[in-house]
């Protein structure tokens, strides 16, 4: 066999790249933020279960209106009943403001500790978001290597069916009896 007689096919064996889509898997791996949270609430320490538990107890309404009775409470008893705190109530002030300080400062500690969660919660959606983001990555890659192909083998199917003798009006034709097959095929698979 000559060299002048070999054919495109020959000359340029076909080799098919990749049959099949085979992704790089991403590192992260989903957990479960509420387990993992738990855990974290169980080994904790004492003072970490004593900011928490202040946390619940001082952030709830119960607590609030308790303290809204007690105060008006304690001005109506002063204003009507005993004059033990005069205006204006010095007492009363240093009742209600010397705790503060220690229960705010505890209170941002117990609110620290139950935003971890949310904390966890965000880690896990940022991982898994990109994880997604990667994966995508690769799908839309493998496509565009598909759609490379495709047009390789269009225009290879085209230069044969032209060696072949066909022209480029009976060509189009056949391409246009395959777009339309393409779509019929399209819409039965639909309905």
């Amino acid at each position: 066999m000559t060299t002048d007689s070999v054919s495109p096919t020959q000359a340029h064996p076909i080799v098919p790249q990749s049959d099949l889509f085979c992704p790089q898997p991403h590192p992260h791996r989903p957990r479960n933020v509420n387990a993992l949270f738990e855990a974290e609430q169980t080994a904790a320490s004492l003072n970490q279960h004593v900011a928490v538990g202040m946390t619940k107890l001082f952030s709830s309404m119960t607590t609030f209106w308790l303290i809204a009775a007690w105060i008006v409470l304690w001005i109506a008893a002063n204003a009507t009943l005993a004059h033990f705190d005069p205006l204006p109530w010095p007492l009363l002030l240093c009742l209600a403001s010397v705790p503060q300080l220690p229960l705010m400062i505890v209170i941002m500690v117990g609110q620290g500790l139950l935003g971890r969660r949310q904390e966890l919660q965000a880690e896990e959606q940022f991982k898994t978001t990109q994880k997604t983001y990667h994966d995508i990555e690769q799908v839309m890659t493998h496509m565009c290597t598909q759609d490379e192909e495709l047009l390789r083998q269009t225009r290879l199917i085209v230069h044969l069916l032209k060696t072949a003798g066909l022209s480029d009006e009976q060509v189009a034709a056949i391409q246009v009896v395959q777009e339309r097959h393409g779509e019929n095929g399209s819409q039965a698979t639909m309905g």
